[in-house]
Order: structure tokens, then sequence, then C-alpha cells
């Protein structure tokens, strides 16, 4: 039976979400990587730092590691940051 991402020839070139780690925690202050966020395709429940990184593009891609739906994508530009996170039906970020 064939893997589904053995399939794919960008799959050696994947992460988990903690390779975005860095990016994430110069733009909201503190590493959130550990906070959760429903997949709005799929509604699987995951932490950021376990979403599947795609980060070899002009940007890095965030995937649910259940359906592959595409759930932040964060580009860098010389003059701003811009996240989409319209894959996600919420991000939870603890109050402390």
């Amino acid at each position: 039976m064939p893997d589904e991402f053995t399939d794919d020839p960008s799959a050696a070139l994947v992460v988990d979400g903690n390779a975005v780690a860095g990016s994430l925690e110069v733009l909201f202050g503190a590493d959130v990587t550990a906070a959760p966020g429903r997949c709005a395709h799929c509604g699987t429940v995951s932490a950021i730092g376990e979403l599947r990184a795609y980060v070899h593009g002009p940007g890095s891609t965030l995937r649910c590691p259940t359906c592959q739906g595409v759930i932040i994508r964060v580009v860098e530009t010389p003059d701003a940051t811009y996240i989409d996170a319209r894959g996600a039906a919420y991000l939870r970020f603890e109050r402390r």
C-alpha cells in the first residue's frame, strides 16, 4: 500500500512546524509552537509545532498533518511579514 507522503516529490523537504518557530516568535513575542489550532478543512486539532511545514518556497506553508489542508502561510518581504491563517478555524493562545 503506497504511503501518501512518499508519493509526493517534495516530501523530503517537509519538516514540522517548529521550523518556523523563530519567525513566529519574533511576530508574537513568545514561542507559539505549543498553541493549538483547529483545521478549517477537516477539524483536526494540532499544535502549530505539529503542522507539516514546507519552508523551501518564497514563504513557509504549514499544512494539517491529517488532511494536508493549508492552515497557515507566512511570507516575509523587506517591508513586512504577511500571515494568512484562513485555513485555521481558530488558533488558541493562552493568557499568562
